[in-house]
């Protein structure tokens, strides 16, 4: 059989592995898996360079299905060619407990690089893997020893490049001229709603040729020379590039094919036993692969193995050459942090600074004894105090420098970061105002999914932000982080709760950390009179005790209102009153704590207790019980200076006594002493 009768084969056992899966199944999406089947085949045949028996060797070719959607190609794939996904866990696709889910799962399943669901997602992260590979290759790079040597290829679909995030992220990929992007485009010309003509007509290679990407046509994508030569034409231009690949969704089935009923149903029994016999393809058995094509997919995993020992030898040659940088590229690719790093403590100072100062104050403390911290702002850098003192950025022109300006691009900002955690050898940080959040949301969101190392620098915390309005003004988005699993949010109450952040942030590796930061200045308590600062890192602690007996009112806040509570427990105190005051900057922090610690802080025999935030109250009831108050922000705020704002809406210490006094009348009432 020659070698073209073959590769037919294996294209066509990608195509009926993925479409007897979603059949089998009866859910999931057939149309992109038999259209681009030829395009994944010749890119991962004669191009990617990868380990089946190692995922993460960190020199292999990165590859990311964006249209997540045609999981089973990308499973189809895997399986063929020797990872650890077994021909029964493609019989389980969509099934409880498989390791082949509805769309990639990072972590979940071997060799898949990125979380892929929400469309954008994966192209925009893909820009992140670009910037990371580059600034390492920069770093670590000597002549004869390129350690880091590789691509980030991608297969994207007209619902990639319609979101707003992956316009977001190609303005900034062309602008960085980032050439290890190789995406190509799988233009089926078809949505869920019909022909990509009903909303989506532009130009896209004059679009991205506008924003300083290298174009390329496929006029078949079914034609494997002609994408051969388009990805090699590409893997030669210094500029990202996009290959415009013409295809079929659904190609083979008689009826669906270049129908929007090909996208994201199972074609039916009778369908798929028609584009079996239209291809020559067996009716059965289901899920039948050839055994001349399981051996030359084989030899394809053994062409990856053996660049994998060469990159082996070289690194043993590149550890006696250059010790001391060997050693940090491996330690980092480790994700280790250096050992004995030295903390930064404020002095007390009864003016304060903004928690947002202390951050860029901490975060340059820090970044000379952490070389692989790198990040930046979305255009605000002056405000966030995101920048590095004494470092140029991340260009074009020079890779080695950590800081990057992602200007007014939070969403892709967000993406870009989960691309950079998901690289490895660095950690990622990246600064806005909290408000824009929401603008990231997504991104966020899947590097929590994902349980990425990513630090979020959100300054302009709360209403405290002042005279930009209720625009600008953050009352819901604490409650709103808090909500998503495996973020942890932290919000610290003085400089020194910030240093104590930034170490709990760098440290954490199972999951992104957002700091929530204020505008204003705010006092840096004297831990001489008040508990240590390192107590934020069980997230929530007891600052002090006051009054001549036990407790019977506990005082609690996050952030700037923490010396709202200080100086309204000095008055309680000084009317009679015993005041607990507890420091809360992070209930996720709080919450993996055992019960006997949470007991210690939050005493279950004070029932009387009060929670100030400048935020939705959201949440914080499961803190302060039944007879319990909570001081918060029910609509909107207001522009005007902050302090008149704080006044205005309650958040006063003459509020936080009032509360506190009914909540210790409630509890007598309740005992039946009052």
């Amino acid at each position: 059989m020659g070698n073209h009768q073959l590769e037919q084969k294996a294209i066509n056992t990608i195509r009926f592995l993925s479409a007897d899966a979603v059949q089998k199944a009866n859910s999931g999406h057939p149309g992109l898996p038999m259209g681009a089947a030829a395009l994944a085949y010749v890119l991962w045949s004669r191009h990617l360079k990868f380990d089946p028996k190692d995922p993460e060797w960190p020199d292999r070719d990165r590859f990311i299905l964006s249209a997540g959607h045609g999981s089973m190609l990308l499973y189809s794939l895997l399986h063929l060619t020797g990872y650890e996904v077994s021909l029964e866990e493609i019989k389980n696709f969509r099934q409880w407990g498989s390791i082949t889910p509805g769309h990639p799962e990072f972590g979940l399943t071997p060799g898949v690089e990125t979380t892929t669901g929400p469309l954008g997602q994966g192209f925009a992260t893909g820009v992140g893997m670009a910037i990371a590979a580059e600034h390492l290759a920069a770093k670590f790079n000597r002549p004869e020893f390129p350690v880091v040597d590789h691509h980030i290829f991608a297969i994207v679909s007209d619902g990639d490049l319609m979101e707003g995030v992956a316009s977001e992220a190609a303005s900034l990929a062309g602008h960085l001229k980032l050439g290890r992007l190789i995406y190509l485009y799988d233009d089926n010309r078809i949505t869920i709603d019909g022909n990509t003509d009903l909303t989506f007509s532009e130009d896209r290679a004059k679009r991205f040729e506008a924003y300083g990407w290298h174009t390329l046509f496929v006029e078949d994508g079914n034609h494997l020379d002609e994408v051969d030569q388009a990805i090699q034409l590409a893997k030669e231009d210094p500029r990202p590039s996009l290959i415009l690949c013409r295809t079929h969704i659904g190609y083979g089935l008689p009826t669906l094919q270049d129908t929007s009923k090909a996208h994201g149903a199972p074609p039916g029994e009778d369908e798929l036993s028609a584009a079996k016999e239209k291809l020559g393809w067996p009716q059965e058995p289901w899920f039948f692969i050839p055994e001349d094509v399981k051996e030359h997919f084989v030899t394809l995993g053994v062409k990856g193995e053996g660049a994998h020992r060469s990159w082996t030898e070289m690194l043993k040659n590149y550890r006696a050459a250059f010790p001391e940088l060997s050693s940090e590229f491996e330690r980092v690719q480790r994700g280790e942090l250096p050992k004995d790093l030295d903390p930064i403590v404020f002095p007390t100072d009864e003016k304060g600074m903004a928690t947002r100062v202390a951050s860029g104050q901490t975060l340059n403390h820090l970044a000379p004894q952490i070389p692989e911290l790198f990040g930046g702002s979305a255009d605000l850098t002056g405000s966030n105090k995101t920048d590095i003192k004494g470092e140029s950025h991340f260009s074009q022109e020079d890779r080695h420098n950590r800081y990057l300006y992602f200007g007014v691009r939070e969403h892709a900002m967000g993406a870009i970061l989960n691309g950079i955690s998901l690289h490895k050898g660095l950690i990622p940080y990246g600064g806005t105002f909290l408000v824009f959040a929401d603008y990231m949301r997504p991104a966020i969101r899947l590097a929590a999914l994902m349980e990425q190392r990513v630090i979020y620098v959100f300054t302009h915390d709360s209403i405290g932000l002042g005279e930009d309005g209720p625009t600008h003004q953050p009352v819901e988005h604490l409650a709103s982080l808090r909500a998503i699993p495996h973020l942890t949010t932290i919000r610290p109450a003085d400089a020194n709760e910030v240093a104590v952040a930034w170490s709990v942030a760098v440290e954490t590796t199972t999951g992104p950390v957002a700091l929530a930061l204020s505008r204003q200045a705010i006092p840096t308590m004297d831990r001489t009179e008040f508990a240590s600062a390192e107590g934020l890192r069980k997230g929530a602690y007891v600052l002090k005790d006051w009054g001549a007996g036990d407790p019977e009112i506990i005082l609690m806040a996050s952030g700037t209102e923490v010396h709202l509570v200080i100086e309204a427990a000095k008055q309680l105190v000084s009317r009679g009153r015993c005041v607990r005051v507890v420091s809360f900057p992070s209930w996720e922090l709080f919450s993996k704590q055992d019960k006997i610690y949470q007991n210690q802080v939050l005493l279950p025999s004070v029932q009387a207790r009060v929670a100030i935030e400048a935020g939705v109250p959201l949440g914080w009831e499961r803190w302060v019980g039944e007879y319990g108050e909570m001081i918060g922000i029910e609509g909107f705020g207001a522009s005007a200076p902050y302090k008149e704002i704080y006044d205005q809406f309650g958040l006063t210490i003459d509020h936080v006594i009032k509360a506190a006094n009914a909540a210790i009348e409630r509890v007598y009432e309740k005992d039946g002493e009052g």
